[in-house]
């Protein structure tokens, strides 16, 4: 009796590979479609935050804009406003702003940097009107 189950087991071995097939080939498949791109992902932000310079335009993970002013180690003092400078870890950066985008941003309708467009007063914003005056 016992060569009888002996012969049986062995007959169906190679049952129990078949059946874990769709378990490999899931793990398989998560491997190329999860775990590989986000290595990637991060191999890239490792490489960016490493290439950050002095005088560089950045972008925070926060949507912080700003230029780099002093890198010390893993901190990266950013001014985010003329005089105001904020500490962030070099891995808070999230993408660096190319010189070009940076000076085209400045001036939208074409005049120089700071002038008011033609036929708008100083002071006000586009879309904004003066408010009636109680005379």
């Amino acid at each position: 009796m016992f060569l009888t189950l002996l012969a049986q087991s062995s007959s169906n071995s190679g049952g129990g590979l078949v059946a874990l097939l769709p378990f490999l080939l899931i793990a398989v498949a998560m491997y190329f479609l999860l775990i590989r791109p986000q290595r990637r992902r991060m191999q890239e932000q490792r490489a960016l935050a490493n290439a950050v310079e002095e005088g560089d335009e950045v972008i925070t993970t926060a949507g912080v804009y700003g230029f780099v002013t002093a890198i010390d180690g893993d901190v990266i003092w950013l001014e985010i406003a003329e005089g105001v400078d904020i500490r962030i870890a070099r891995q808070a950066i999230s993408r660096r702003i190319p010189a070009a985008d940076g000076a085209a941003t400045t001036a939208d309708d074409g005049g120089a940097p700071g002038e008011e467009p033609a036929g708008q007063q100083p002071g006000l914003a586009t879309g904004e009107q003066d408010a009636p005056s109680a005379d």
